[in-house]
């Protein structure tokens, strides 16, 4: 089995795991990933997580042509803006993860650092998450926004739409937004109670210990 068989193979697992546990319905979402010669794989336009062909996955060549599958996600240029100023990007993972978007509409929500500090493992595997506005599906401007960011987050949430993530690779990608989602359902769990959060200077040791990204 060639790597770039193994890679298409994964990315359908992932996506059928995520789908399957409820993370993202219906045909929503949209994962792609590196291959070895700089390409890019990438969830084709209309398609389920949960039914994800490995053979009809869009394959794009390094100069970005589409050159084999399906057309790709209308969601290419936020894909993209990660890839390209990123340069440890492997892999990007986008969701309509239901909690994450509900926390995305509360009021007060920290637009710079979306998550609250409740557990260890969001910080070490996310660093801040960025909160970005409500654009329309398919926006280029989303990607925009992204590169605004000049790769200095690994993960934004996109405001009442949905994380997106990128990783080393697909599985570190997939991780990661789980985390994401797991700490906004906390969030919203704990909200109106005087829950006991991680303090300024456990964060900091996280951060360090951990060697985190810590935009400030």
């Amino acid at each position: 089995m060639s790597a770039e068989t193994r890679l298409r193979e994964t990315i359908c697992l992932l996506a059928k795991s995520m789908f399957d546990r409820g993370l993202t319905g219906g045909s929503t979402g949209n994962i792609s990933a590196r291959t070895e010669d700089g390409g890019l794989l990438v969830s084709p336009t209309g398609t389920s997580f949960g039914r994800l062909d490995p053979a009809r996955l869009s394959r794009f060549d390094t100069h970005g042509r589409l050159t084999d599958g399906d057309p790709p996600t209308k969601e290419m240029p936020l894909h993209s803006a990660f890839y390209d100023t990123r340069s440890s990007a492997g892999a990007v993972v986008h969701l309509h993860a239901c909690h994450s978007v509900a926390w995305s509409m509360m009021p007060g929500v920290d637009a710079d650092n979306f998550l609250p500090p409740l557990t260890p493992y969001a910080i070490m595997k996310l660093g801040k998450v960025k909160l970005l506005p409500f654009y329309l599906p398919g926006d280029p401007a989303m990607g925009e926004a992204v590169r605004g960011l000049a790769g200095k987050r690994s993960a934004v949430m996109l405001a009442n739409h949905g994380p997106v993530v990128a990783g080393k690779d697909a599985e570190a990608a997939c991780n990661a937004i789980e985390e994401l989602e797991d700490t906004a359902r906390l969030a919203i769990l704990m909200r109106g109670y005087d829950a006991q959060m991680l303090t300024p200077e456990q964060v900091s040791n996280l951060v360090t210990r951990f060697d985190v990204e810590w935009d400030t």
